[in-house]
């Protein structure tokens, strides 16, 4: 690869010397990042090669853009001055370095949690919602030309909805609150929407942030064409405020800059309506998503340490989902004490020791990815604690508010029979629906996601 680098480079960037490093950052099952360094006349530069593995060359990745188009799409971007990184060279086939493209390397914080909360973006926070309302209505005013209909899916909120909806139909799971989600979602459908490039994406976590605001927007692989608004509401879904719930936009500002940023940019009026109705499709998009991810682990797909933990964040959604459809007050398991009964230890208090080991001891000892898996092992442990400690009389809750809402059965049964009457149209208003799905799904957040910032709002 070295060699093959270094000619494109000899003959793609001027003043090109030598190729002093390359360094892959990610090594992704659908794509791979370096950080090129070289020296050239003016002295040394950085650049980002982002290229699609060469196992993958020729094969398609479901849900995500061609690089090619990724790389069509940044052009664009540049030229409405929206800031992106600076594409510098589209691979061809005879560079023979795969599919992929060369851009310039940029220096700012991608971490959400650093951007809400770092001293470092204290002033910028302020001016961040203006300036992503600005940068989305310029996405959204990129011509949508032919080029463009050939190489991006076209949506209605619609079909959006059925085909989210259908994945989570597929994995087999009663998930009450995931159905009445997508019924609200499609007796609630926005009234007015237009056809736009959608960036598919556009969260705190996918900007590139420094002291002077948004130095570029990232992650451009589910661009699509359809409902502007959608962006601007998964901006506002608060899996994305990083704990800050009372900043809506991102965790650092307000809706209030964020549409104003947009309509100075746009002249576009966007009705608040519509802005929760994406927001709600945001939650319950994630909810979903992050089953699907849990799947993909237990099938034997995707391997890994934080596949089933990220599983457990579906609660997340769901529970994002009751505040904004049917906020209003629920019960908690108390706090968590390890049971002290007559076997010596208890189970929960073996867990409760190698967590504290993985955390304590060998996160606290060890770097990068070493430190972070234990962090996740031992997050996935106190998941399986609490659900040891919780879990019977939670179930058992649950179980006694089914058999009102449904009459006598056994619980599974009685979970899929609520999934299945939701989906063959059970009215949403039926008395103690809700009161049952926000107390089901605050019992499942507080044993998978006990801090998730969703309980703020209402208890």
């Amino acid at each position: 690869m070295h060699e093959q680098l270094e000619l494109v480079l000899a003959r793609e960037v001027a003043g090109f010397k030598s190729l002093l490093s390359c360094k892959q950052l990610t090594a992704g099952a659908s794509q791979e990042t370096f950080r090129i360094q070289l020296e050239t006349d003016d002295g040394e530069r950085l650049l980002a090669l982002r290229r699609c593995p060469p196992t993958l060359a020729g094969k398609s990745v479901p849900g995500q853009l061609a690089l090619s188009t990724e790389a069509h799409l940044l052009r664009l971007a540049a030229s409405a001055e929206i800031p992106v990184p600076e594409l510098v060279y589209l691979l061809q086939a005879e560079d023979c370095l795969g599919d992929g493209y060369l851009m310039e390397w940029l220096e700012g914080e991608t971490l959400g949690q650093r951007i809400v909360r770092s001293e470092a973006y204290a002033a910028v926070r302020p001016r961040l919602a203006r300036q992503c309302g600005e940068a989305l209505a310029r996405i959204h005013a990129i011509e949508v030309d032919e080029q463009l209909t050939a190489l991006l899916p076209t949506i209605s909120p619609e079909a959006l909805i059925n085909d989210t909806w259908d994945i989570y139909k597929a994995l087999n799971v009663p998930e009450p609150m995931i159905d009445f989600s997508a019924r609200w979602l499609l007796d609630n459908l926005p009234a007015n929407t237009r056809n736009a490039l959608v960036h598919g994406d556009f969260r705190n976590g996918n900007l590139m942030i420094d002291e002077n605001g948004i130095r570029a927007v990232l992650d451009w692989e589910l661009t699509q064409i359809g409902d502007p608004v959608r962006d601007l509401g998964w901006l506002c879904v608060n899996s994305w405020r990083f704990g800050q719930t009372d900043l809506t936009v991102g965790g650092f500002g307000t809706i209030e800059d964020l549409l104003e940023g947009y309509h100075a940019v746009s002249g576009e009026e966007i009705s608040r309506a519509d802005l929760t109705f994406w927001q709600v499709f945001g939650s319950f998009w994630w909810s979903i998503t992050t089953l699907a991810m849990a799947a993909t682990w237990r099938s034997g797909e995707t391997p890994s340490l934080e596949r089933p933990v990220i599983g457990r964040r579906s609660s997340e959604g769901q529970m994002d989902c009751v505040n904004l459809l049917c906020p209003g007050e629920f019960d908690l398991p108390g706090k968590m004490m390890t049971d002290h009964g007559d076997q010596l230890p208890m189970p929960a208090e073996l867990l409760e020791g190698v967590r504290k080991f993985l955390r304590e001891d060998v996160a606290e000892n060890q770097t990068g990815r070493t430190a972070f898996l234990a962090k996740v092992a031992a997050n996935s442990l106190g998941i399986a604690q609490r659900e040891l400690l919780h879990g019977q009389a939670l179930a058992l809750s649950e179980h006694k508010r089914l058999e009102t809402l449904l009459g006598d059965g056994e619980l599974g049964a009685l979970r899929w029979e609520l999934v299945n009457k939701l989906r063959e149209k059970l009215p949403l208003e039926t008395p103690g629906l809700a009161e049952h799905l926000r107390q089901t799904v605050a019992g499942q957040l507080a044993i998978d996601q006990p801090h998730y910032s969703a309980f703020n709002a209402l208890t």
